[in-house]
Parts: structure tokens; C-alpha cells; sequence
């Protein structure tokens, strides 16, 4: 019997859309072993000149202009993308798609960011006949993720069930899994064995992290994060910004016992649980790891749009509080003086169940769609 075969497609605007493709083709993968999944950022695979010329273009924006970003984001909040752009997309990126696609023969596609998910609603409507799976990667959903040809949609809470219902989106086709998170996030590590591992001391520990693209730290949270270091274990992670990380390294009041600098890193699990607090960028990725080892987030400087989105339901969840002076000064206090409940705080986390809340959900749904729905 053929090996299923499950495409799974996604673009680099950021890394948590890609991040969530190869999360969940490592969780189907580990549920079953005989499963063939292959991520493809697909701009970049079939215009490999224009495709980073774009993304080059877009971190810049979001870099230098993330009003401009929250502004376009709430301006198309509720417009799909038009018959044109759809067009315009096709043409100059994917027109060898239908290609690809036969040459790949997939039973199952599963797109995790909306441009390619455009991509194969058009083709479905011009005659490919794949089952298609949308997984949305925030806690919010803009219109540009809906199409009539999707056959089931992913969401990581019941809200953004209900904002697809408004768009019109049959209920039967909506389905609250949570986002994938790897398999390394599933289950926490044994902490004094990775502190041993990773040269850490056994003490507090808080881990800053920039973001996937690496952008750069408030100078003010720097400044009061560095007047823990005496007391408190700090790792700073800098993504891909190799150039933020080489100056911070040249930094003399970084330049400290108990404190570590990262770049990129695909140990962030490990980190997480070596760590009692996060301090982070809202991230739909990001956040849903960190929900997963139930590690206490501070959330600092949101992109307006979905971070923002992001940002308020993890507070309102309270797994997550934005960051201020006041809260930075409650937390120091916590972790020196109340280390034994802000532990047993976590452990209740790890216990918490649910669509949403245990890390291996959503693999098994897809697993359990792609059985029922494809033939043999």
C-alpha cells in the first residue's frame, strides 16, 4: 500500500507560518512513523529570485513601519483578496504550481499561510482534486485566509471559530485544534539535567527572546533586566539578527557571569525549560510553545494586528501580562522571594487539557481527517 503523502505549504512572511507547517509534519510524523509530509515555502520554491526580494521588502516594513502594517492589516480586516490579486499572485509566483502538484501527487495539503492557501483554492477550482486543509497561525483570522474551497480549517481557539462563522464559513468545516507545536514541546524536560547540559547555574532564570527575524530589544527593559543579573540567570535570544547579537556581545554591562547570548537556535524548547519566565514578542508560534511548557510570558512592543490579537487573548487567558516597569518589579520579586509557587504556578499549566491545550492535538486531527477522507 502507498504511503500517504501529505504537502504542506507555507511562505517566510516571519517564521511562525513555516515554523507551524514543520511542527505539524514532525507531529503526524511521530504519531505515524510511515506518514510522508514535505514542507515548501512556495513562493520561494518556484520564483526563488522574487520571492526573497519580497520577504527582504516586507521585514524592512515591518521593521521600520509597523503602524503602516496594523493600519493595511485593519483597513483589509474583513476583504479577501479580490479576483485580481489572485491573478497577480498566480502570475508572478505560481504559475509552475499545477506543475508541482501533479509531480508531487499529495493526498492531503495543508496550508498554513493564505497566499498559498489563494494558490490551491484557484487550482481546486480549475480541476485539482486534493482535499485541502487551512491552519490558521494565530489567535486572530484575517479575511485573506477564507475560501470556498477549503475543505476544513484549523483554529487555535472557539473565538476565531466564531469570526470564520461570520464570514460564513460552514460550521461543520471548522474544527478548534490549537496551533502544532513540535514533539520537543509535548513534555517537559528534566530542568537539573538541561541546566547541567547547557552550562546554566541552578537559579532563577528568564528567557528574552527577539523573535524569528531578531528585532531588536527595547533599550529601557534592557536597562532594567540587567539590574537582576546579580540575583537572576537572563539568556537572550536574537533570532537571525546576527548583527543585533555581535553588538550586544561587544556590550560591556553584558558582559556578565549570569548572563547568555543566543542567535538563532532550534533548542528554544530546551530553553523554555531551563527557564521560569519569558519575555517575548506575541507571536502566535512563540506563544503557543510557550503555553505549552507553561512557562509565565511577558509580552513586549506587539506588531499591531495579530500580534496585538495574540497579545490580548493570552492575557485574557492569563497565561501572559504585557510589560511595564511595575510588572518587571513584581516578577523580580517573585522569583526571589516566591521561587516555590511561581513553580508550582507552572506545574498547574502543564496539567490544564483541551482542544488547544495538549500540544499533540491538532497532528491527530489531521491524521484522523487524512484517513477518513482520502482513499487507501
Amino acid at each position: 500500500m502507498r504511503k500517504k503523502r501529505v504537502l504542506l505549504l507555507s511562505e517566510g512572511f516571519g517564521t511562525g507560518h513555516t515554523q507551524a507547517a514543520y511542527a505539524l509534519a514532525a507531529g503526524m510524523k511521530r504519531l505515524d512513523p510511515r506518514l510522508q509530509c514535505r514542507v515548501i515555502e512556495l513562493g520561494n520554491f518556484l520564483n526563488p529570485k522574487m520571492g526573497p526580494f519580497i520577504l527582504s521588502a516586507y521585514r524592512k516594513t515591518v521593521s521600520s513601519s509597523p503602524r503602516l502594517v496594523g493600519m493595511l492589516y485593519r483597513k483589509q480586516y474583513d476583504k479577501s483578496l479580490n479576483r485580481l490579486t489572485k491573478l497577480a499572485l498566480h502570475r508572478i509566483f505560481y504559475t509552475q504550481a499545477a506543475r508541482v502538484m501533479k509531480q508531487l501527487r499529495p493526498d492531503l495539503i495543508v496550508c498554513t499561510h493564505p497566499f498559498p492557501n489563494a494558490v490551491i483554492s484557484r487550482l481546486k477550482r480549475k480541476g485539482i482534486q486534493v482535499p485541502l486543509i487551512t491552519l490558521i497561525t494565530d489567535y486572530d483570522v484575517h479575511a485573506t485566509w477564507v475560501n470556498k474551497e477549503v475543505n476544513q480549517y484549523l483554529v487555535s481557539t472557539p473565538q476565531v471559530r466564531n469570526l470564520l462563522l461570520r464570514r460564513n464559513v460552514p460550521a461543520e468545516s471548522v474544527q478548534v485544534t490549537g496551533i502544532p507545536v513540535h514533539p520537543n514541546f509535548w513534555e517537559r524536560g528534566d530542568k537539573e539535567q538541561l541546566q547541567k547540559e547547557l552550562g546554566l547555574k541552578p537559579m532563577p532564570t528568564v528567557l528574552i527572546m527577539s523573535g524569528g527575524w531578531g528585532v531588536s530589544f527595547n533599550k529601557e527593559m534592557i536597562r532594567l533586566l540587567l539590574s537582576w543579573a546579580d540575583d537572576i540567570q537572563l539568556i537572550f535570544c536574537m533570532g537571525s539578527n546576527e548583527k543585533q547579537l555581535q553588538k550586544m556581545k561587544s556590550t560591556p554591562e553584558l558582559d556578565h557571569p549570569n548572563i547568555r547570548l543566543l542567535g538563532y537556535t532550534k533548542d528554544i524548547d530546551r530553553w523554555m525549560d531551563v527557564s521560569d519566565l519569558l519575555i517575548t514578542k506575541p507571536g502566535g508560534m512563540t506563544c503557543t510553545e510557550g503555553l505549552a511548557k507553561g512557562i509565565p510570558m511577558l509580552f513586549y512592543e506587539a506588531i499591531p494586528g495579530q500580534e496585538e490579537e495574540n497579545g490580548q487573548y493570552f492575557v485574557e487567558l492569563g497565561s501572559a501580562e504585557m510589560i511595564s516597569p511595575m510588572v518587571l518589579r513584581r516578577w523580580h520579586h517573585r522569583l526571589l522571594h516566591e521561587y516555590g509557587q511561581v513553580e508550582n504556578d507552572r506545574l498547574k499549566a502543564l496539567t490544564a487539557t483541551g482542544p488547544g491545550k495538549k500540544p499533540c492535538y491538532c497532528a491527530q486531527q489531521v491524521l484522523e481527517w487524512l484517513h477518513r477522507h482520502t482513499l487507501s
